[in-house]
């Protein structure tokens, strides 16, 4: 598959979500990526969710442009094969729990002498050392600790909600996926491998923190109560719906008056500025939902437009597809799995480089469907691969 790294093998012993979609984005963009698969297991969300001829639909999602191998590294023999796949390899990323690939004998260290250039990539959900580092960690216990769940809470409440969406592990898997693109350019200029650690707790942080924890920004000057930017957000009803709109600018402001015909807020000192609009949200909140409940949905949108009001139609995710940019700009592509036998939905990758269209070289694998053609580019000969699987080291 052509793209920016194409060339580049990257080992990948990842499972479930925060290893696995990083490494297709890396394949998406041309990487050869290699998904190493327990014999007659698998990645367990290949159990996950509809299945068609098969194949999970979200495995299918993140899993695509990879190639599956089937090998027992618990085994001598299989942590061999392994070892011969890593000698070739540029990337190399794990996401057990710490000091798992150590005693597995694919810690970093171990697989540095076998190839002193490979980027050895860890994610773990807390780190490699501290009280949480050898917790057993899904998103939703991340989101909690970190923050997520009060920063989502109802304002009037204070009642915390989880992000009902695997957000951690896919802004783990974004960051995962350019930190490894990182450590290949770094190899590129000739510093070699290293090792690079990352934690879902951390990259969380990360994400949250600009916005979500401004008010604990300043050292020594935390206060409670203080309005959140987050508290400015809200789906507001319609007469048919629900819409979402944010302004910030004055400008913006005085679009919704207009739009609303409500020139007489323009005086109201609570919404003079926009921090004065932010300290009063709650309350403009109740205003604008009244006035919005006069309207449907599409008769709202097009006042705000017309006042270039920032504002947007909330989908129900039937409506998602179907939405009128979406299909303008191609955002998702409709396949055929050629070894499932069905045809799926799925989004395209979000950076287009060049002018070339984008094809999925590979889809979603079979469990250790690619086991025999990788082994044979290691040098395997037909007599070793069936010896191996006549041991039960690959599928």
């Amino acid at each position: 598959m052509s793209g920016p790294l194409e060339g580049l093998r990257i080992i990948d012993v990842t499972s479930i979500v925060s290893g696995p979609f990083a490494t297709s984005i890396l394949g998406d963009q041309g990487a050869d990526v290699i998904k190493i698969e327990q014999p007659g297991i698998g990645d367990l969300v290949r159990y996950l969710g509809l299945i068609r001829g098969d194949m999970s639909a979200v495995f299918a999602v993140i899993n695509r442009n990879k190639r599956s191998v089937t090998v027992n590294i618990s085994k001598p023999e299989g942590k061999q094969v392994l070892y011969d796949l890593v000698r070739g390899g540029d990337a190399f990323v794990q996401n057990y729990r710490p000091g798992v690939a150590e005693r597995m004998g694919i810690g970093y260290e171990q697989l540095k002498k076998i190839n002193p250039d490979i980027v050895y990539v860890s994610i773990s959900g807390f780190g490699d050392s501290g009280p949480y580092s050898n917790k057993r960690v899904y998103d939703p216990v991340v989101q909690a600790i970190t923050g997520f769940t009060d920063v989502q809470g109802n304002p009037k409440t204070g009642k915390p909600e989880l992000v009902r969406n695997i957000v951690v592990d896919k802004l783990t898997s974004v960051t995962a996926a350019q930190a490894i693109t990182s450590g290949l350019l770094a190899k590129a200029r000739g510093k070699g491998g290293q090792h690079i650690r990352l934690s879902m707790m951390d990259a969380s942080l990360q994400f949250l923190w600009p916005d979500g924890m401004a008010n604990y920004i300043y050292v020594d000057d935390e206060k409670e109560g203080r309005p959140n930017l987050s508290d400015i957000y809200r789906v507001f009803e319609t007469k048919d719906g629900f819409i979402t709109c944010s302004f910030s600018s004055d400008s913006e402001w005085k679009g919704f008056c207009a739009a609303m015909k409500r020139e007489d807020l323009l005086s109201d000192e609570r919404f003079a500025t926009a921090a004065s609009r932010g300290k009063y949200a709650v309350e403009l909140w109740d205003i604008i939902e009244t006035e919005y409940r006069k309207y449907g949905s599409a008769e709202l949108m097009k006042l705000l437009d017309d006042n270039d009001v920032p504002g947007g139609i909330v989908n129900k995710r039937e409506q998602v597809f179907m939405d009128p940019q979406v299909v303008q700009q191609g955002s998702l592509i409709e396949i055929t799995h050629p070894k499932a036998g069905v045809k799926m939905r799925s989004p395209r990758p979000a950076a287009r480089f060049g002018g070339d269209a984008w094809q999925v070289a590979h889809h979603a694998p079979m469990l250790g469907e690619h086991t025999e053609e990788v082994l044979k580019e290691i040098g395997k000969t037909g007599a070793d691969i069936a010896s191996l699987r006549e041991q039960g080291v690959i599928g």
